[in-house]
Formats: C-alpha cells, sequence, structure tokens
C-alpha cells in the first residue's frame, strides 16, 4: 500500500495529524534541540535572562531554523526519493507538496523575522534570519551537491544559535559568544563525517560529493581526528581568555580528551561501530560542554 493511499484510509482525526505530523517533520526537531539546547545555554552564560525571554527566542529560534529545515526538504526531495534513510520523508513519499512545503518554510522564516524583531530585538532577528539565509542557500542550494566541503562551510549557519541567544539577553554580541559560534563550527565536520561514513553508499549513490565518497574513508577518518583536535584547542579559549573558569576548564579537558580518543579509535579501527560511537558521543559532547558554561557562570 502506497504512502498516499494508507493517509487516504485513515479517518479523518487520523488524517488531521498525520498531516500535523507531516508538517512537523519538515522542520527537523531532532536537529532542533541540540540548536534550542545551545541558544538556551548561550543566554545564561550571557546573563539571567527571564523565561518569557527564552520562551520567546527559542520560538524565534525555531520559527527560522524550522523553515530553513522545510526549504532544505524541497529542495533535496529529487535525493531523498532515492535513499532508503529518506524515502518515506513527507514530500518524497507524496503526503505534502513541494510546493506546500516551500511555502511553509518560507512563512515560518518570515513570522520568525517578525516576531523577535517585535519580541527580543532586532539584532538578535536578524542573526537567526541569516542562519537561514546561510543554511537554505549557501549549504543547500550551492554547497552540498558541489563539493566535500559542504559541511565545513556549510556549518556556519548551524553555528549562529549561541550567537542569536547572547544577542537576545545583552543586545550585542560579545567576545565569548563568538568562540561559542567557533567551538560549534569546528565540532560539525567531525560529528557530521562520522555520520557520512556510516552514510557513504547512500551518498555515493545519489551524488552527493560528500567528504568519504570524494576522498575516501581513510582521508575522513584522518580529518576527523584533525577537526577533534582543532575543537580541543578552541574549546580552552574561554578559560584562557578569562570567561570562564574552574568549572568548565574541568569539563571540555575531560570531555575534549574522550572525544579525541574516540577519533583515535576510529582512526585506528576504521570500523562502522567506532563511527557510530564516535557520532553518538559528539552528541552528548556539545550539550554537556554548554551546559558546563552555564554551571560555571551560576554556580
Amino acid at each position: 500500500m502506497s504512502s498516499q493511499t494508507l493517509h487516504a484510509s485513515l479517518p479523518v482525526a487520523g488524517r488531521a495529524r498525520r498531516v500535523v505530523a507531516d508538517y512537523v517533520e519538515l522542520t527537523k526537531p531532532k536537529v532542533q534541540s541540540l540548536l534550542l539546547l545551545t541558544t538556551i545555554t548561550a543566554m545564561y552564560v550571557a546573563g539571567d535572562p527571564s523565561p518569557l525571554l527564552v520562551a520567546l527566542t527559542c520560538l524565534g529560534g525555531y520559527l527560522s531554523a524550522g523553515g530553513a529545515g522545510a526549504v532544505n526538504h524541497w529542495f533535496d526531495r529529487d535525493i531523498d526519493a532515492r535513499m532508503a534513510r529518506t524515502a518515506n520523508r513527507p514530500i518524497p513519499a507524496g503526503r505534502i507538496s513541494p510546493r506546500a512545503a516551500l511555502t511553509f518554510g518560507c512563512l515560518l522564516a518570515a513570522l520568525s523575522l517578525l516576531e523577535l524583531s517585535l519580541t527580543v530585538n532586532p539584532l538578535a532577528a536578524g542573526l537567526s534570519f541569516a542562519g537561514f539565509l546561510g543554511y537554505v542557500f549557501v549549504y543547500t542550494f550551492w554547497l552540498k551537491r558541489r563539493t566535500p566541503q559542504n559541511i565545513v562551510i556549510g556549518g556556519a549557519a548551524g553555528a549562529v544559535p549561541p550567537l542569536v541567544g547572547w544577542a537576545a539577553v545583552r543586545g550585542d554580541v560579545g567576545g565569548l559568544a563568538v568562540i561559542m559560534f567557533f567551538i560549534i563550527f569546528f565540532w560539525t565536520p567531525p560529528h557530521f563525517w562520522a555520520l557520512s561514513l556510516l552514510m557513504k553508499e547512500e551518498y555515493g549513490k545519489v551524488g552527493v560529493p560528500m567528504l568519504p565518497v570524494v576522498r575516501g574513508e581513510a582521508e575522513t577518518r584522518r580529518q576527523i581526528l584533525l577537526y577533534t583536535v582543532l575543537l580541543y584547542a578552541v574549546t580552552q579559549l574561554p578559560f584562557c581568555a578569562g570567561g570562564l573558569g574552574g568549572i568548565y576548564l574541568v569539563s571540555s579537558l575531560l570531555l575534549g580528551i574522550g572525544f579525541i580518543a574516540g577519533a583515535v579509535r576510529l582512526y585506528r579501527r576504521a570500523d562502522r561501530r567506532s563511527a557510530l560511537q564516535l557520532y553518538l558521543f559528539s552528541l552528548g559532547y556539545l550539550a554537556l560542554l554548554f551546559c558546563a558554561m552555564v554551571a560555571d557562570v551560576h554556580l
């Protein structure tokens, strides 16, 4: 039974829930959770924001990143239909039309710009919109299908949330916020390349030039190790610059050593299990590192 036929056979309430679930899926909620965490932690590193300000900033951030995700679904619908991991997404499965998805994405971005401008401040709104433009035009439209460096350059869009959070609290972009941006910037390649090692065959099938496809798995593992070491160096800057203290220093050292150890293990063993372990560790790593910043400031 096709997705369209199954959808039509559902009762009215079931169809409504399915439609809502599909539109939520377009916003990439799993990715959003980490973006919102870095936004919130940056806000509490910057100061002591009210719960209302945190909620309004997160709403705007979700709308912006969700809009970018929906446009990405629209643009990548051709390759999504050919990969097993993505074939059941709402657009390739036929549950949402491409035009509806594109309209939805643009509407979310516009609502984000309006909401953040009116309820937070214009700087936070502008930074969030810059993240939307970067993900859509730089990463999705320009880089993803053209260069194995797509995730390196395009990853800057995913590093914008701490800037938005900081700007929401202080109305400017401080030095520590910039360092938080670069932490995510250098974290993104080893995080994503670990996943791309697992998805190499799928990316190769649809012609997306991810690093393992173009330069091979050995070079990808080497680049993962290199970027992990660079990431470790960048994470020491908040302490070295005097912005954060001992709690953060100990946390960054332990987490960094763990990340490097995982990258070394992947480099030596060259197996799927090590790649999966490093990918999963990288998710917890970023969350714990940013939470350590908050703990350092408020404890």
